[in-house]
């Protein structure tokens, strides 16, 4: 290895992993501190999703942390006449360029690793260390508010006393549009079983109200409620942004076939109106639910396709800031790094995040093909080739 690209990767790596480090830190905290205020967590629960949310800290902190590395070196090399000593010996400031665009190469391609892990096992951890810890969470907001609900599940207590539940109110409501359940009891006691994936409730003399129906019980009743209702991460149902790199092929066939069966039942239920006579069930009237039904599947598998686009993109786009903050930062020759990344971050904010969200809402709306989220990529490197053809030429 020659000793000027020893030499700026060294530069590099330093400023790069001790600023990595600071900034997922930081991130890290507001992401524990987010989680922790969302969900009434605990210092034990908190401790245990660090693994977890370490991937989601670090694809963010990681294309940034790349520029300014970039910016602090090479404005520093800049400033202290360094290239231009590179220049008077006969050397192209490429040479010192070139180790910066190799490593950041190399940091694209963990950064698209980091956002597979953050979106699929960090995402899942989270959500199983919630699910685990519901019982410990919901007691602690009960002591805290008097109260704890999420979307299907909602609790009000008077008090609580140990791991006793005084004069409860708990209303739940099921999927599929059936009326809420709603139990009122004197007293009332919670268990997490994740065997059963379930929280189980045991009240004592109390009222039990389903719909029209209203029923006492002077003894006790126990009902169970799965956990996914009852924590606030929701079901465990995946999005689209959830899914593993692996598992898109796969993905995308269930989301075709699943289109395929919602079109061929509104296709039978206009048939059978024709064949019957009904000619009321071959109106637009008539599948309405299935055309709803149809749009809601088609912009799913379009999500399906375009997210793998967009992590690699997001991904590279570290690459990306490299190519352009390196010649930025020679110009300027402005050894101060804080003024060197601003000014290198600023047209980055200004042209690379807006055409990357313009590129991503576009491809999952169908309105434009799914390379399209890489526009904001491609506008970034199409500048950083002409700064750094001014660069080796000034």
């Amino acid at each position: 290895m020659k000793i000027l690209t020893r030499y700026v990767l060294t530069e590099l790596l330093q400023v790069f992993l001790v600023t990595l480090t600071a900034l997922t830190l930081f991130m890290l905290i507001i992401g524990l501190v987010k989680e922790a205020q969302q969900q009434g967590l605990g210092l034990l629960q908190i401790v245990m999703l660090v693994p977890y949310v370490l991937p989601e800290a670090m694809r963010f902190a990681v294309p940034g942390t790349m520029l300014f590395a970039v910016a602090s070196v090479f404005g520093r090399l800049s400033a202290n006449n360094e290239i231009t000593a590179l220049k008077a010996a006969g050397v192209t400031p490429m040479a010192a360029i070139w180790p910066a665009v190799g490593l950041a190469l190399v940091v694209s391609f963990v950064s698209v690793w980091l956002n597979d892990v953050a979106v699929t096992w960090g995402r899942d951890g989270v959500r199983r260390v919630v699910v685990e810890s519901v019982e410990q969470i919901i007691y602690g907001r009960l002591r805290q508010q008097r109260s704890y609900s999420t979307s299907q599940l909602s609790i009000n207590v008077k008090g609580v006393d140990g791991r006793k539940l005084i004069r409860p109110t708990l209303s739940f409501q099921s999927g599929g549009g059936d009326k809420p359940a709603t139990v009122s009891a004197s007293e009332a006691e919670l268990q997490a079983d994740p065997a059963k994936n379930a929280l189980i409730v045991t009240f004592r003399d109390g009222t039990l109200h389903m719909g029209d129906v209203k029923a006492s019980f002077p003894d006790t009743i126990v009902r169970e409620v799965p956990l996914d209702a009852v924590s606030r991460k929701g079901a465990t149902s995946r999005s689209p942004s959830e899914i593993a790199m692996a598992d898109f092929a796969a993905a995308r066939v269930a989301q075709t076939e699943k289109i395929r069966q919602v079109e061929q039942m509104a296709a039978g239920k206009a048939a059978m109106g024709m064949l019957t006579g009904r000619l009321e069930w071959t109106t637009p009237w008539a599948t309405e639910h299935e055309r709803q039904q149809l749009k809601h599947e088609r912009r799913t598998l379009a999500r399906i396709v375009v997210e793998p686009w967009r992590r690699w993109a997001n991904g590279f786009s570290a690459l990306c800031f490299v190519l352009v903050g390196a010649p930025m930062a020679i110009r300027m020759r402005n050894a101060d790094f804080l003024t060197s990344f601003f000014l290198c971050f600023l047209p980055i904010l200004l042209v690379y995040y807006p055409a990357f969200m313009l590129g991503v809402d576009g491809a999952k709306d169908g309105r434009l093909p799914p390379v399209a989220v890489w526009m904001g990529n491609l506008l970034i490197a199409i500048w950083g080739w002409w700064l750094l053809r001014r660069a080796v030429k000034c």
